[in-house]
């Protein structure tokens, strides 16, 4: 087994950790579409942190925050909380990547291919009369 010896900055390292344990936990609950959301944001933020990591402290704290957003997602308690949604954690790390200049690492929502319908052959019509 090889190991990769990392020279992040010491943030670095625990931004990339929340990430991964939020992810692992938001496994258990979600499946489909979601989950791939969930798994397509965190690779791009594990990627934005990496990357940013020798950047300026404007770009860093930039990262930080829509880490923080994905990571601190709440679930809907009732009426008091409300609900923070995979999109709106969607929303702000697109906005993120678009301001850093990594277009590359957007994440786009998945369309679901349509299920073919069967192709119908037009039924031929009779030529009627009407007199």
């Amino acid at each position: 087994m090889t190991v990769e010896q990392r020279s992040f900055e010491p943030g670095t390292d625990v931004l990339i950790r929340k990430v991964d344990s939020h992810l692992a936990a938001v496994r258990t609950g979600l499946s489909g579409p979601e989950l791939e959301l969930a798994e397509r944001l965190a690779a791009a933020l594990r990627e934005l942190v990496v990357s940013t990591a020798q950047a300026s402290a404007a770009d860093r704290g930039q990262v930080r925050a829509a880490v923080h957003y994905f990571v601190l997602r709440r679930e809907s308690r009732g009426r008091l909380l409300p609900v923070r949604s995979l999109a709106a954690a969607q929303r702000v790390v697109n906005k993120v990547v678009i301001q850093l200049g990594r277009p590359d690492l957007l994440v786009e929502p998945r369309r679901e291919r349509p299920a073919r319908e069967p192709v119908v052959a037009p039924t031929p019509t009779a030529d009627v009369a009407v007199g």
